[in-house]
């Protein structure tokens, strides 16, 4: 009965003409919204039809995609790709910076070996090469490389019976015989204590032509006029080293010695002297300067070196040696007749001379160009020492085979030269002169206004030294206000400074380079090297390697992290850097040179135990050929020994397929910060092999 009342109520309600204002507001709204709804659905169907994309067996044409929605059961097989709110494709095509490097099948499996008659090949010192330069002021001897079609592309044996050498410092006192297979100076010197051949291997006594009672003798001879224990004297050059005696010696009182000689005036004296484990270059001061910036060496040495340093040339009517060759009566004829014979080749050389110079009575040329040279490379308040000819003349003149007059006047050039370069002579006793460089020029620039005997540079970089021509004008030295002041900064001594700020540094000369920057370079350096001895087993083993050599070295923070260890580090600013840093380096008592590495190095096969280049290839791509940089890698590279490299991955994936192809064994590993570091780092090992032996070589050849 109550159903039916709320039933009758209801009905009432609905059908009267008093409806409930309420209920009929809510149906409304609803309506509308479902229309809204249905409205801005079906338009946004519209506007998506066309990015639909329908590949259907029965269905290819996109307009009939409506008629598809409504009539779906009539579709057999089709596929829909979901419609995209924008129109833009996505692109998932992969973009490299590189290619993909060729097929394995498609690379060449391994660069053939040379033939055993380049085991010591120098290509920039080529002897034949050498034959087609002039002699005069042996220019002959320098640097000539090869054109990039003369480039050998094969890998240079070593000799038969190669043995890794004896480590450090047993090295310094002998060699095998089977590494360098030379006799010629055990016979040439063999009165001199310069070398001694026993059994399988070379003795080096220490002796040589000037310090018969050997070269730590003669060192403390030197020590009595000069302070070598203090630091004050930490990076020295040897010009004409002969096999690096002087050099090897002070080690022992840590100084560094780069030295040098040209090569074969006397059979592999600068390979003797890498195989001793003794920094060494192959070199001359000829026509251009030596690869060292301005300001770099604490002491020069020249022990019977045989170079004229007042001079370009040879004094008429006399004979002398230069570097070993000899010129007799020059004076006498039109075009010299008086000849060598070059012990790499066997062929004779004369040396060549315009005959109208030496009409006259003095020496040709005499300005002592040679000697400027030295003054340039020579830091402010710097040492050079001499002994031998002229020095002494008095006592050694007929053993010299000189006469009195010839030799008087030789050392009276010398002087003159000296005094020139406003040198000081601190000493001449015996066989030794010693003269010191002023420590600023305040004096000398007064003494060169009244004189007038030798003109400043200017408009020039000193520090600038591949293949820029000789000046004999004197390089200034950086301004100072006081005449106690040292010309560029006064240097801490050593060890305190391989850590303090380089006055290059401190002084702004270096852009982009401040104090803050060359701590943080130490710093990261010691983490680098700390790492790279995890992944190198026989860098972090004391004493396995001795020669090492930094390919792109920027402030030598590679050396200066190895400088506990016995090692020694060439250190290369190649030319094409951004900075030019080599003086920073040899301000922190470090060694280098510059080199383009576009071309050869000039030093022997086989100088290095281990080679280092951080980013060297980055900077080369597209400069030159990636193989031919390797392959001279693979030159100056000892058997056995490793290199670690680092550079951006894409390159390194490169270089490992042209190392693979040298057979070096070889890895790519992370960066020491962690995998994600686009810079990687290659590690290789040089497998040891040599040339056959000669009875193998005689019968294939046969």
């Amino acid at each position: 009965m109550g159903n039916t009342n709320n039933f009758s109520t209801l009905f009432h309600n609905f059908t009267s003409n008093r409806p409930n204002k309420r209920f009929f507001t809510n149906l409304y709204f609803i309506t509308f919204s479902i229309f809204l709804c249905s409205l801005f659905y079906f338009l946004g169907l519209w506007n998506n039809s066309t990015t639909t994309t329908i590949s259907a067996t029965r269905y290819t044409d996109s307009a009939t995609a409506n008629t598809i929605c409504s009539h779906s059961n009539n579709i057999t097989s089709s596929t829909l790709s979901i419609p995209s709110s924008s129109s833009t494709k996505i692109d998932f095509q992969a973009h490299h910076f590189i290619p993909d490097p060729p097929p394995t099948t498609a690379r060449v499996p391994h660069i053939p070996p040379c033939d055993l008659t380049f085991s010591e090949y120098t290509p920039c010192e080529d002897s034949k090469r050498s034959l087609k330069f002039p002699r005069s002021k042996l220019i002959y001897r320098e640097r000539h490389c090869p054109s990039p079609d003369e480039i050998l592309r094969c890998r240079i044996p070593a000799p038969h019976g190669y043995r890794s050498p004896p480590r450090w410092p047993a090295s310094r006192d002998w060699a095998w015989f089977a590494n360098v297979p030379h006799k010629e100076l055990t016979v040439e010197k063999k009165n001199q204590n310069w070398v001694q051949f026993e059994k399988d291997r070379f003795r080096f006594p220490g002796g040589g032509t000037m310090f018969p009672r050997g070269a730590s003798a003669y060192i403390d001879d030197i020590g009595k006029i000069i302070n070598l224990r203090d630091g004050s004297v930490r990076t020295a050059i040897d010009t004409g080293c002969g096999v690096a005696s002087w050099g090897a010696y002070l080690l022992s009182r840590e100084i560094l010695t780069v030295s040098f000689a040209p090569r074969d005036t006397h059979e592999a004296q600068v390979q003797f002297a890498l195989e001793r484990g003794v920094p060494a270059l192959i070199g001359v001061i000829a026509s251009i300067r030596l690869p060292y910036p301005s300001r770099a060496f604490d002491m020069a040495h020249c022990s019977r070196c045989l170079i004229p340093w007042a001079h370009y040339g040879a004094n008429p009517g006399n004979s002398l040696s230069v570097y070993g060759v000899k010129v007799v009566n020059i004076y006498h004829f039109p075009y010299p007749t008086n000849i060598d014979t070059d012990r790499g080749t066997g062929e004779v050389i004369p040396y060549e001379c315009d005959a109208k110079l030496f009409l006259a009575s003095q020496w040709w040329n005499a300005d002592g160009v040679y000697l400027t040279e030295v003054d340039r490379v020579l830091r402010p308040g710097g040492y050079w020492i001499l002994s031998g000819p002229p020095i002494n003349y008095q006592k050694h003149w007929k053993g010299w085979e000189r006469s009195r007059e010839s030799l008087k006047d030789e050392q009276d050039g010398i002087e003159n030269v000296a005094k020139s370069l406003c040198w000081k002579k601190l000493v001449q006793k015996e066989d030794l002169a010693i003269w010191q460089k002023p420590t600023n020029h305040i004096h000398c620039k007064l003494q060169q206004k009244i004189l007038k005997n030798r003109p400043l540079c200017e408009a020039q970089d000193p520090d600038t030294a591949w293949y820029t021509k000789l000046d004999t004008c004197l390089t200034p030295l950086p301004e100072v206000n006081d005449i106690k002041e040292v010309g560029g900064g006064r240097l801490a001594n050593w060890p305190e400074r391989l850590t303090s700020i380089p006055p290059r540094i401190s002084s702004g000369s270096l852009k982009e380079t401040t104090a803050e920057t060359f701590n943080e370079d130490t710093q990261l350096w010691k983490k680098r090297v700390a790492y790279y001895k995890t992944l190198d087993p026989q860098l972090a083993e004391r004493g396995r390697y001795r020669n090492l050599l930094d390919m792109n070295s920027y402030l030598g923070g590679f050396a200066a992290a190895l400088v506990d260890d016995p090692v020694w580090v060439m250190n290369v600013v190649p030319v094409e850097a951004e900075i030019n840093t080599l003086g920073a380096i040899y301000e922190r008592g470090l060694i280098g040179t510059y080199q383009n590495w576009c071309e050869a190095m000039s030093t022997y096969p086989r100088t290095y135990d281990f080679i280092h280049g951080d980013s060297v290839f980055s900077l080369y791509q597209n400069r030159c050929n990636m193989e031919d940089i390797l392959l001279e890698m693979d030159r100056v590279l000892r058997p056995q020994g490793s290199v670690v490299l680092r550079d951006d991955v894409d390159v390194l994936v490169k270089v490992k397929s042209i190392a693979d192809a040298m057979q070096w064994h070889t890895r790519i590993t992370d960066h020491e910060e962690g995998p994600y570091q686009r810079q990687k780092i290659l590690v290789a090992v040089k497998e040891y092999w040599t040339a056959s032996p000669p009875d193998q070589i005689q019968q294939s050849k046969s």
